[in-house]
């Protein structure tokens, strides 16, 4: 790749590309933007807006962050889709410009800043967090901003830069407890790469302090609640799913066609020696998440960093060749490719293939006529005033309350915001799968069956009309509650 891509830290650093990298970033914020309203709600954004209106310091499946974003987005632009992800859009702008600094931080010139922003913003991972609000959306940022602090500590071996990563790390708590995996690994990176100076200095400490001190109350939450975040976590690494697809997924996420990209960068980073403990962290932490059971796409931001690293070779490696209008054509492909799998622009009767890799897009599907669903089956309810409609999920009883139905739910953080009253003991509306509904509810026959017209998760969901339950709702939720 060029002997000259190995010397990046004794260079100067390069002027920030601001009007190419500017052009770019208002592209993807527009695009983004008229593309917002569509299809509909994620699920996970109807559980969002439901937590934001309950703001706590934790949930059982989440620490407060995205939940306040939700509620201060859905207060200033209104509860709709597209109001609800100026959040996500602005993450995804910010994201790009971060992994831009970072190929400026590494001696990319014009060309390589503006082609990473380019890369970044097309990249099938970024479109799909950056077009809906999601943990992972400020996930993606707050790691990419790890990434650019710890390129400049390793650089420059000055320890104050630990203060920005304690700050950045503390933030990034605030939203998911996956940052910690992301430090262990660039710690043991460090301590057998080097420079392991940069750990002999008490800014270290003081930035740890400051990460402390910004999560300290979410964990006197947790603390005070049992750690529930360590029971959700241990549900999600019992799926083998996530290991056997672990390594395909992250190559189709990112974009297969930039493989040679990212390589390149891993490959420039580890003969570099004060930066190349970036490139043995993602091996690390491939192994810790494949260990964890963790998801594909939790190491991806890691992935984006080392592209970032690897535009400038490649662009000096393809300059060389015939063949480039051949990785031209295979990236202008990759990118139409990216585009359906991330963003509403397949119509929804044709997305059975983008489903294959980003289920996603068929979450935000179908629940205009889920909730038409349910509200024409609670008309069949003798007595409306004693009754009370139960559902399966989060996702369903967000999108019912959302569009002003009162419906309860023993799942996640739904399950902490209570049962219903037992005065109402009438009639109950079962909305969606239960493992053992005839323990807590009595005379069950379905009344309906939800048609979403695609493969999704709500796609079949039936409805259930019971006469009553078989104690008072205080008495039965414990044994409903499920993670």
């Amino acid at each position: 790749m060029g002997e000259a891509a190995t010397e990046t830290t004794d260079r100067r650093t390069p002027s920030f590309a601001w009007g190419g990298v500017g052009i770019v970033v208002l592209v993807q914020a527009a695009v983004l933007t008229v593309l917002s309203g569509g299809y509909g709600f994620h699920r996970d954004e109807f559980y969002f807006l439901a937590a934001g209106k309950r703001l706590a310091w934790g949930y059982v499946d989440q620490p407060p962050l995205t939940p306040a974003l939700a509620r201060v987005a859905a207060g200033l632009f209104g509860e709709t889709p597209a109001g609800l992800r100026v959040v996500a859009t602005l993450a995804g702008v910010a994201t790009v410009v971060v992994l831009a600094l970072v190929a400026r931080e590494l001696g990319g010139g014009y060309a390589a800043q503006v082609v990473t922003a380019v890369v970044t913003a097309l990249s099938g991972y970024v479109l799909v967090v950056s077009h809906m609000l999601s943990t992972t959306t400020i996930d993606m940022l707050v790691w990419s901003v790890l990434g650019l602090l710890t390129v400049k500590l390793l650089k420059s071996g000055d320890g104050r830069w630990w203060l920005a990563i304690g700050a950045v790390t503390g933030v990034g708590l605030l939203n998911k407890w996956l940052v910690p995996l992301l430090l262990v690994a660039l710690a043991v990176a460090v301590g057998i790469t080097g420079p392991r100076k940069v750990f002999r200095t008490w800014w270290l400490a003081a930035g740890a302090v400051i990460a402390l001190a910004a999560v300290a109350p979410v964990l006197v939450w947790e603390a005070g609640h049992g750690w529930p975040m360590l029971t959700f976590a241990g549900d999600i690494s019992g799926d083998d799913d996530n290991r056997l697809m672990f390594v395909p997924l992250q190559i189709a996420y990112l974009s297969p066609v930039l493989v040679p990209v990212w390589i390149a960068g891993a490959v420039r980073l580890w003969k570099t020696p004060r930066l190349r403990a970036l490139a043995l962290a993602y091996p690390i932490l491939c192994v810790v998440l494949l260990a964890l059971g963790g998801k594909p796409y939790y190491s991806l931001p890691l992935l984006m960093l080392l592209t970032a690293a690897g535009v400038q070779p490649a662009l000096e490696w393809f300059g060389r060749r015939k063949a480039r209008r051949w990785w031209l054509v295979a990236a202008a492909v990759g990118a139409v490719v990216s585009l359906a799998i991330g963003l509403p622009v397949v119509p929804t009767q044709a997305l059975g293939p983008v489903l294959a890799l980003n289920k996603e897009q068929g979450e935000q599907v179908g629940w205009p006529g889920f909730v038409t669903t349910v509200a024409d089956a609670w008309r069949q309810v003798p007595d409306p005033a004693t009754a009370v409609i139960f559902t399966s999920n989060y996702g369903e009883a967000g999108a019912l309350e959302h569009a002003g139905i009162t419906a309860y739910s023993a799942h996640l953080a739904y399950g902490d915001w209570g049962p219903p009253p037992d005065r109402l003991d009438g009639a109950v509306l079962l909305v969606g799968e239960f493992d053992r509904p005839a323990r807590a509810f009595t005379g069950c026959r379905q009344v309906a069956v939800q048609d979403t017209g695609i493969d999704n998760d709500e796609q079949g969901t039936p409805v259930a009309l019971c006469t009553g339950t078989t104690a008072g709702w205080s008495t039965l939720w414990r044994s409903l509650r499920h993670f």
